[in-house]
């Protein structure tokens, strides 16, 4: 399910220099020194050349590519792409590049789509050169060394081998394998090519002066984190992992109440929601239609579709794709293939009457039971008088057998042997045998049985031919039902769930959202408070939420990111109403992905997820960040979450949509933000009761006067004592006050520690003229003395 927005500019973010200077046109009719500078410089934006290394592997692409005007390499984080490879041909068209660099392994897909680039005489600015590397090149062990170990300038020298590893996994994806095998591969071609330092002696390295995030227009940018911690989609190991390919299932996802889609090529659309169109209002329009009325009729898709508006695009391209040639392949198939004895027989079958000789082999294998009784009948009067019965029966590949039951005194190998009967082989207590009646059978009716598969097999492969001529229009078909199959299953879970349609507005700045829930939270709880949102315009452009523990901190920022990506993906949302303005970006700091394989620790990982957001984030980006800072000391980490705040702040008006939970009441009370329309203060209301406290999970204006550690310590089942005495230590250094040790537990302890001495010295027997009261002091009486003193 990518997500579709509007993106007004391509400009990526991130470490490195900008954008190259732009050209001046002079009014002026004689050239002077100024306007020659100028030319120059038009000039060398003319020469400016772009290198675009692609990989595509499974579904996924990875894309990185060199700027000659800045000397920059852009990078595009492992993305789905159809096999058609849209998601190339529109990298191809806004970038326009002077050479594609590739693998000399590659997919078929990939080789038909360079094909036909290369075939584009006529394109333009111009045609593009294909340029194949040895798949050697694109390794991931080497790719990574090639990253680690290239001169940048933008990194200090001073960093240890360590630092800088930590520094470039905070700007590059080293989790998304073809990206990473992609920029290897791109830095093999610019160190063999030399670009930009051809004339340059052979120790000067081609100028990289920063890696920055490439996203195409109107795509949002969404990375596996953010996937991952809003539960867009969620894989668990399935129960019968055995018969299971992948082992895993859908958990509880965005996705998993979503898809509802009624073939596996629809549920791969939703997955990857491929749609190409800036606009959403289409998407919301067919569903409103859906929601309206039922799409069932005798007449079929087509004049169903027929019926409905035709104002949307999909039910024309419906109407009209679904042509003729559709019904006539359809009708080619029901006039062959019998599905009934397909099924049945778990093969490929024809209808009576499209092959007589078929036909006539088909009559002859219904009647040979019959005719196979009469022939052990004649057998039976041939054989010694001790067998009591036989029978004759026909085995595919190997024909007709005489079969016999074994006899009791049938006990060796020669006892087996009969005169006029040839033996073959022992099974299940019958001998089975060829005599000059089965060998006739053999010879008259020959191997009836794979003779009708070879003849229906050769129909399959022609009635395939005249099918795969007509293959455009079922490729069109399937493309335009699944995109139905999918608004059909948004459809349906909009009616069930009672979502609403909201409203896109590329002028707006932000989101607006009244009385709004989230979608999977609703579904486990008995009951859920809605809440409403608005940030935007100039006021409240970062929101800082504070609150007790367990207070619906960390769902009410989820919420905003689901709600947000599922109007931009094109569904209805659970709120009464939403605006959503122009998004560019959803970057979000909320759970850490942990894992050995990464080599970093929990904190690395929250930093770097929280660089990811500064470094790329824009105007149109909604960041979603909680607890940030938790994972190290409590004044490192207030320091470092204010300075990213006070970061983002000092942009003004071009600060992004920060949505911050946490706990650092300080953040408030030492005033570290700067005061201004800017920063908006929340908390998530609350009210004492004795010693209860009562969560009202409403989202009012204010700051949270305490976390109430305590009170969640007391519901997770930690004892009475642990959480008096965690809460007096609270008060005391909040107070400034000497922290003592409890003199009762103190005691207690001195008195089990003298006890247990005791209780040891008792059972020496100083008798024993083996028994060192040295070792005993030593061992025993001097360790206890420091904790009994």
């Amino acid at each position: 399910m990518a997500s579709l927005g509007v993106n007004p500019s391509r400009t990526p973010q991130g470490p490195g220099p900008g954008a190259a200077s732009s050209g001046f046109s002079s009014p002026a009719p004689v050239p002077g020194p100024r306007e020659a500078e100028e030319e120059e410089v038009e000039e060398e934006e003319e020469l400016a050349e772009i290198h675009l290394c692609v990989l595509w592997n499974s579904g996924y692409m990875g894309i990185a590519y060199y700027d000659t005007s800045d000397s920059t390499i852009h990078f595009m984080p492992d993305a789905p792409d159809h096999e058609s490879l849209k998601l190339l041909q529109r990298v191809l068209d806004e970038i326009n590049p002077q050479s594609v660099v590739t693998s000399a392994k590659q997919d078929e897909n990939m080789t038909r789509f360079l094909g036909k680039l290369a075939s584009q005489e006529h394109r333009q600015p111009k045609r593009p050169e294909i340029v194949f590397l040895p798949s050697v090149d694109f390794g991931l062990e080497i790719s990574k060394q090639r990253l680690l170990s290239g001169n940048y300038s933008f990194i200090p020298d001073s960093m240890t081998a360590t630092e800088k590893i930590l520094f470039l996994s905070s700007i590059i994806p080293f989790d998304c394998l073809l990206t990473v095998r992609a920029l290897g591969g791109l830095l093999k071609f610019l160190g063999r090519r030399r670009i930009g330092v051809e004339l340059e002696d052979y120790n000067v390295s081609v100028p990289i002066l920063g890696f920055k995030k490439f996203m195409l227009t109107h795509l949002v940018n969404i990375d596996q984190d953010t996937y991952s911690v809003l539960q867009i989609f969620k894989s668990e190991s399935h129960p019968s992992a055995y018969k299971v390919a992948s082992g895993l299932k859908e958990g509880l996802s965005l996705f998993g109440i979503l898809n509802r889609c009624r073939c596996k090529w629809g549920e791969k659309l939703l997955r990857f929601c491929p749609c190409p169109c800036p606009s959403l209002s289409w998407m919301w329009a067919v569903l409103l239609v859906f929601l309206s009325q039922t799409v069932y009729g005798a007449l079929g898709l087509r004049d169903a579709c027929r019926s409905l508006p035709q104002s949307i695009q999909l039910f024309r391209d419906i109407a009209q794709e679904f042509s003729d040639d559709l019904h006539h392949i359809a009708s080619l198939i029901g006039k062959v293939v019998d599905f009934e004895g397909s099924l049945a027989e778990n093969r490929f079958t024809v209808l009576p009457n499209i092959d007589p000789e078929i036909d006539e082999k088909k009559r002859r294998l219904m009647g040979l039971p019959s005719f196979l009784t009469e022939v052990a009948r004649k057998e039976l009067e041939n054989l010694d008088s001790r067998i009591p019965s036989c029978s004759v029966i026909y085995i595919p590949l190997i024909g007709f057998l005489l079969s016999i039951p074994r006899l009791p005194f049938m006990v060796e190998a020669s006892d087996f042997e009969i005169n006029g009967l040839d033996f073959m082989f022992l099974s299940e207590e019958k001998l089975h045998y060829r005599s000059a009646r089965t060998k006739e059978l053999d010879a008259l009716l020959g191997d009836l049985h794979c003779e009708i598969r070879d003849q229906e097999t050769l129909l399959m492969y022609q009635l395939q031919c005249q099918v795969l001529a007509r293959a455009a229009v079922l490729t069109q078909v399937l493309d335009l039902a699944s995109r139905l199959d999918v608004l059909l299953a948004l459809a349906s879970a909009a009616r069930d769930y009672g979502y609403s349609r909201p409203r896109y507005s590329p002028q707006v700045l932000g989101v607006r959202i009244q009385n709004g829930r989230h979608p999977l939270m609703e579904l486990c709880a008995r009951t859920f408070v809605p809440n409403s949102t608005e940030c935007g315009g100039d006021k409240g452009r970062v929101k800082v939420i504070t609150g007790p523990n367990s207070s619906g901190k960390s769902i009410y920022l989820k919420q905003v990111g689901l709600i947000t990506f599922m109007a931009l993906v094109g569904s209805f949302v659970p709120a009464e109403e939403a605006e959503i303005g122009a998004v560019d970006a959803i970057f979000t700091r909320i759970h850490s992905c942990e894992s050995i394989s990464l080599g970093l620790s929990t904190f690395m990982i929250d930093l770097n997820q929280v660089a990811k957001a500064v470094n790329n984030a824009t105007a149109q980006s909604l960041v979603l960040i909680d607890e940030f800072g938790k994972g190290t000391n409590t004044v490192d980490g207030l320091a470092l979450l204010a300075a990213v705040l006070r970061h983002w702040l000092a942009r003004g008006p071009t600060c992004p949509h920060i949505f911050v939970a946490t706990n650092f009441l300080s953040l408030v009370q030492l005033q570290l933000l700067p005061q201004g329309p800017l920063v908006q203060y929340l908390t998530m209301e609350t009210c004492e009761d004795g010693n209860d406290l009562v969560f009202f999970y409403q989202v009012c204006e204010g700051v949270a006067k305490a976390s109430h550690a305590s009170y969640t310590a007391a519901q997770a089942g930690l004892p009475d004592k642990l959480v008096a005495r965690g809460k007096e230590v609270s008060d005391l250094i909040r107070s400034g006050k000497p922290i003592k040790p409890v003199k009762d537990l103190l005691k207690k302890n001195q008195m089990e520690n003298c006890q247990t001495l005791v209780d040891k010295f008792m059972k020496l027997d100083l008798e024993d003229p083996n028994l060192d009261l040295n070792i005993f002091m030593s061992q025993e009486v001097l360790p206890a003395a420091t904790s009994i003193l």
